[in-house]
């Protein structure tokens, strides 16, 4: 026996039946043992009942903790294994893994979350020691009445699903498509490309954007493995592991893809405008619009509440002058089903709301630009032309750019954005570029991480571009302007080096907004069934070992949607699912997860509550039996029926009623179980 270890070997109840439970203590290095006494802890289920091993290890996970495990089961043949340790969704797999190495079945092991909810959350040590007592003493009294559940594998279906088709998704998509696998990319807008296709240089490098993303996306469109669906969301996902059945609705474009070859008639005789988003709203486009001259597909769509004939039943001038006949005024939406084996979310983000911060005034001065806004003024194809000029229509002589608006802001966005230092750093480098003129980059901290951004920022430095650490309290029209300074604006910075307040009069400011989740993020989440961080980003199955995984082993995710990133990281993170969906289908089997939910039909009265209330769509009522019938391959194990069935008809497998009431009986008496003192001896 090791030394870092407490061991009881007891004589349990001679039935063959009865549990022989091994309990393991981990320390986790000092997560759990700087808080939690370990060898007390173990010590203290060395006398709970049925426990013939309990012993406590520095890492449970590693090697020699797992072969501990494993010795002890076959030396004093337990069946039944209680893991004091982290999270369940961090390594249960690892030590359900341990058990069917030895022959066990994997349902036989509880894990006891003592970091997570314990020793990380619980001050006082001795009040930690406890917790974590009374949190084994539950493990235990649940184990007791596990049970074995058997696991049913099913074919996984040949296809890859990427929703999003911005460069996350482009990426995605090829690889996969590259693999020989059939994928369908999914985007809600008219053309691919994502908020990278708004963008003018990227940064270190300063590439052009659309020289290195339209490539992609014409291979997208072109590649034989993928079907791209524009212009298209996702309505409803079922079915199970391995095969999930996606209903997506095609909304009604107007226009017949397989007549029309993008000529552009129709968009340039459209008598009707509407702000243009692509463009940031800055200039118009035509109620029949591609989104940009590069556009994939390069095909419109008519934009009903702009044009006339669907506001006023008149025009319909597109469809006179298609050569193509290719207008279909009478298009509706429709809906696909679509069977595939894996998902990847690659759904993107949106820029923080500028007119939160008022103190700035974007939305009231005219010259106080977005980020976005920025992109599409400086590039060639936006709407002035790749010109840098004021509202008043005049080259500007200085202009100021506010870093982290919105970002690292607990009022607002309490994360950092991540890319704004280095996108403020390129649009100065624009702006002196094309007019000369000073530029004055106000910052909180610099953060320039990754390949070549350092020398970037010392490029900058060396290019004359002003760096003023602090934050901007407001920009205002300068009030008392001389003539040839008219319209002018003042912003009034803390210049934290210097140690004085400055009022630096600029021509324009642009601001550099910060990275939010999506407006659908919450929405797609509950759709695929994937959790979502406190910023509201798609949360991660774990952060180090598996950044692009979720909870749920077919589902993916990549890009901004997972948080803020720039564009090297999100391709790799792209790569990095698009590896994670191929290894689902290569798998041709999955197993399905046992842990779901039984109905007990002579105890069912038929008032299909349960049918209701099942998230899954899993449960049906069966008219001949007059009882309601779980589907195993659709069922998720949630609980959501065993609550609700008011008859208790339903039963939870893996977590029965039973075996629920023996873990808080156990929890609750906890401090029956502890080995008294020993007396003093009597001289």
């Amino acid at each position: 026996m090791s030394k870092n270890s407490n061991s009881k070997i007891g004589s349990p109840d001679k039935s063959p039946q009865s549990p022989r439970i091994g309990v393991y203590v981990c320390h986790c290095g000092s997560n759990i043992a700087g808080k939690v006494d370990v060898k007390d802890v173990a010590s203290f289920a060395a006398n709970l009942p049925n426990v013939i091993v309990s012993k406590e290890y520095v890492f449970m996970c590693s090697e020699p903790g797992q072969k501990q495990i494993q010795d002890d089961i076959r030396q004093h043949k337990l069946n039944r294994i209680v893991v004091a340790a982290c999270s369940p969704s961090m390594h249960e797999k690892t030590f359900r893994k341990v058990l069917v190495s030895t022959g066990l079945n994997p349902y036989l092991l509880q894990m006891a979350n003592i970091r997570e909810q314990c020793s990380w959350v619980t001050e006082d040590a001795a009040a930690a020691t406890e917790k974590a007592k009374a949190m084994v003493a539950g493990a235990v009294g649940r184990t007791q009445l596990l049970k074995p559940l058997k696991k049913s594998e099913v074919p996984v279906a040949q296809a890859i699903m990427v929703v999003g088709g911005g460069i996350a998704g482009v990426q995605a998509a090829l690889q996969c498509a590259d693999a020989g696998y059939k994928v369908y990319l999914v985007e809600k807008e008219q053309s691919i490309g994502g908020h990278m296709a708004m963008l003018d240089k990227t940064f270190p490098t300063l590439d052009c954007s659309a020289c290195i993303l339209t490539p992609k996306m014409v291979s997208v469109g072109q590649h034989p493995n993928i079907e791209l669906l524009t212009y298209s969301e996702v309505e409803s996902v079922g079915g199970y592991v391995g095969n999930i059945k996606v209903k997506v609705r095609r909304k009604a474009t107007g226009v017949d893809y397989v007549k029309c070859n993008g000529c552009g008639i129709c968009q340039e005789k459209c008598p009707a405008k509407a702000d243009n988003e692509f463009e940031q709203n800055r200039n118009k486009r035509k109620a029949i619009y591609t989104m940009f001259p590069q556009a994939v597909p390069n095909k419109p769509v008519i934009d009903r509440e702009a044009c006339i004939f669907y506001q006023k039943g008149k025009c319909r001038a597109c469809e006179k002058l298609c050569p193509k006949g290719a207008i279909n005024f009478e298009d509706q939406d429709r809906f696909e089903d679509i069977t595939v084996g894996s998902v990847i979310l690659t759904t993107g983000h949106k820029i923080f709301d500028a007119k939160k911060m008022a103190n700035f005034g974007y939305g009231r001065l005219p010259d106080v630009y977005t980020s976005l806004e920025f992109e599409r003024m400086v590039n060639s194809s936006g709407y002035s032309h790749g010109h840098i000029k004021t509202s008043a229509g005049e080259v500007p002589k200085a202009v100021g750019i506010i870093h982290c608006v919105g970002s690292r802001d607990k009022r607002h966005l309490p994360h950092c954005s991540q890319i704004c230092c280095m996108y403020s750093l390129k649009f100065a480098h624009l702006i002196r570029e094309h007019t000369g003129a000073d530029v004055y980059n106000f910052y909180i901290d610099m953060r320039c991480v990754g390949k070549g951004y350092e020398q970037f920022y010392d490029r900058m430095l060396h290019e004359g571009v002003h760096m003023i650490r602090g934050k901007v309290a407001e920009v205002l029209p300068q009030a008392t302007a001389a003539p040839s300074e008219k319209g002018r604006l003042v912003a009034t910075v803390e210049d934290t080096l210097a140690g004085t307040i400055r009022k630096i009069p600029l021509d324009m400011v642009i601001l550099a907004n910060g990275i939010q989740a999506a407006d659908d993020a919450g929405k797609v989440a509950r759709t695929f069934g994937v959790s979502r961080d406190p910023d509201g980003f798609f949360m991660e199955q774990h952060p180090k070992l598996n950044p692009f995984g979720t909870t749920d082993q077919c589902v993916f995710i990549a890009g901004t949607c997972a948080g803020p990133k720039d564009i090297p990281h999100t391709v790799s993170q792209a790569s990095a699912a698009a590896a994670g969906a191929i290894t689902i289908l290569k798998q041709e089997n999955l197993s399905i997860e046992s842990i779901t939910a039984t109905v007990h039909a002579d105890r069912c009265s038929g008032c299909r509550i349960c049918n209701q209330v099942c998230p899954y769509e899993a449960i049906k009522y069966n008219e001949e039996m007059k009882a309601s019938c779980v589907d195993e391959g659709l069922c998720r194990g949630c609980g959501t029926c065993v609550a609700a069935c008011p008859s208790g008809a339903i039963e939870g497998n893996h977590f029965t009623s039973e075996q629920i009431m023996s873990e808080l009986e156990m929890l609750l008496s906890f401090k029956s179980y502890a080995k008294p003192p020993a007396k003093e001896e009597v001289l």
